[in-house]
């Protein structure tokens, strides 16, 4: 299939909410074991092991358990606002108790007002949603409470939208990461890999997908849209080499922002993976391409006799939703053996943009519940925060308000654009439950959504990987 106009993809009906999935291609039986032990003995191994310096996991913490709904009922129990019923809203359970109860009132107090401030920024009032956004300054912290917490990064991000429109070169909306930033990062992305599931789930599961599909390639061309600090491919170099052959030659495009990404930060990473992949005696090759400025259309690369993999998390598109047919276009080009997506559940372009907003909210809510519950302090879980999660804040609620039209859901935009999903094999899902079983913290586990594999933390959705083929 050609390229797919934007207009093929805005959401113009529900006539194919109703539509079948496509058929699922049988995955190659397994070759490798990523160092996943059973689930009863041994530790797993963490993608930073031998990649990165080690870094002292602070012990404190406390418990909570979410009691939110999880994000894929959000749609079907709306909440209301004083004016109108929203359709992709949050209504919690009430309880009998006052102090929840007023607990909640105090959240929707919030909705209403982030929701509104959408609203206004969306029509130009800009005045307007600043005087809410200062009344939030005043209702908003960084204290233990992860929706306060939440709430506090979606109004900074807000706030910071704000700026770009009014003043595109003020330091606040211009500002580039630095090298401490990016110190800072690593850090954090290390105590996250070490306390949480998350990180492992998302590495050690594409990874087996990866090597599945891709057999016994002699050259290997990974396409990343989601490079971070590159540890995910230091345990795919370590399954590269073979006993009957020479191990095969990798080489990865990352596609990377200047706006995520210091130079420093990546020329770090590019030192660690040349290091590493000489270590493993894999002839290694990085290009790192701004994405940016980076034109599907005209870019070309060569993969001649290379067997092509790609890492397309959705997140990565957040700031690209107008090129994301050209994005699709451009990997199906490149006959990728499979594609990888991760999805958060927050994801959801298909929502009017205040309704994914709140989405979102509730998503990382969740989230940092879960991180509350890891024997960390509150000063490192503030830092995972900080470096890794708001980030991600910032670029959905900029991206999704430069481009807040209404698309197909993401799985509905792969499927338009030829894409079919790919069966996890039973070792990747068995590997993926051992990793959230052996984790410090109760109330991880993983479920098989059709042909997905989900991470949950008590009965909420924390990331969905799925796998497609062309």
């Amino acid at each position: 299939m050609g390229n797919l106009d934007m207009s093929s993809v805005l959401l113009q009906a529900n006539s194919n909410n109703g539509q079948k999935d496509h058929n699922h291609y049988e995955p190659q039986p397994k070759r490798h074991n990523l160092g996943i032990p059973n689930c009863t003995t041994g530790v797993a191994k963490s993608p930073f092991d031998g990649f990165l310096p080690s870094i002292k996991q602070h012990q404190m913490g406390f418990a909570n358990q979410c009691n939110l709904l999880p994000p894929h009922q959000l749609l079907q129990k709306p909440f209301i606002t004083p004016k109108q019923e929203l359709t992709g809203g949050i209504r919690e359970k009430i309880s009998p108790a006052s102090h929840l109860h007023q607990h909640q009132q105090q959240q929707q107090v919030i909705y209403d007002q982030l929701y509104k401030t959408t609203e206004l920024m969306l029509s130009g009032n800009f005045s307007h949603a600043q005087a809410i956004l200062a009344r939030l300054n005043h209702q908003l912290s960084l204290n233990i409470k992860p929706f306060q917490r939440a709430a506090f990064y979606f109004k900074e991000a807000l706030q910071t939208s704000l700026l770009e429109i009014s003043d595109p070169v003020s330091p606040i909306s211009s500002r580039i990461p630095t090298p401490v930033d990016g110190m800072f990062k690593i850090g954090a992305y290390k105590v996250l890999s070490e306390v949480s599931p998350l990180v492992q789930f998302m590495n050690f599961t594409s990874n087996q997908a990866l090597l599945e599909a891709l057999g016994n390639a002699d050259s290997i061309h990974i396409i990343d849209f989601d490079i971070g600090f590159g540890a995910q491919w230091s345990s795919f170099l370590q399954e590269l080499p073979r006993t009957d052959r020479s191990p095969p030659s990798l080489k990865i495009t990352a596609f990377a922002s200047p706006a995520t990404h210091h130079a420093i930060e990546l020329g770090l990473m590019h030192e660690n993976l040349t290091q590493f992949a000489t270590k493993m005696g894999v002839s290694f090759e990085l290009e790192v391409v701004n994405f940016d400025s980076f034109d599907p259309n005209s870019y070309a690369t060569s993969l001649e006799n290379e067997a092509v993999a790609v890492n397309f998390p959705l997140w990565s598109a957040s700031n690209h939703l107008p090129a994301l047919p050209s994005l699709l276009s451009f990997i199906k080009r490149l006959s990728p053996k499979i594609m990888i997506s991760m999805d958060r559940g927050c994801e959801r372009i298909d929502l009017p943009y205040p309704q994914h907003l709140l989405h979102a909210l509730q998503y990382y809510e969740i989230l940092f519940d879960s991180l509350n519950a890891a024997n960390v302090t509150s000063d490192t879980v503030s830092k995972m925060e900080r470096f890794l999660f708001q980030p991600k804040i910032r670029s959905m609620v900029s991206g999704r308000l430069r481009f807040p039209e209404q698309m197909l859901p993401w799985k509905s935009v792969f499927a338009s654009m030829g894409f079919s999903p790919v069966a996890f094999s039973n070792f990747a899902e068995t590997q993926a439950e051992c990793l959230a079983k052996r984790t410090q913290v109760r109330g991880f586990h993983v479920e098989k959504h059709q042909a997905s594999l989900v991470l949950c933390w008590q009965n909420c959705e924390l990331m969905s990987l799925s796998a497609w083929r062309c």
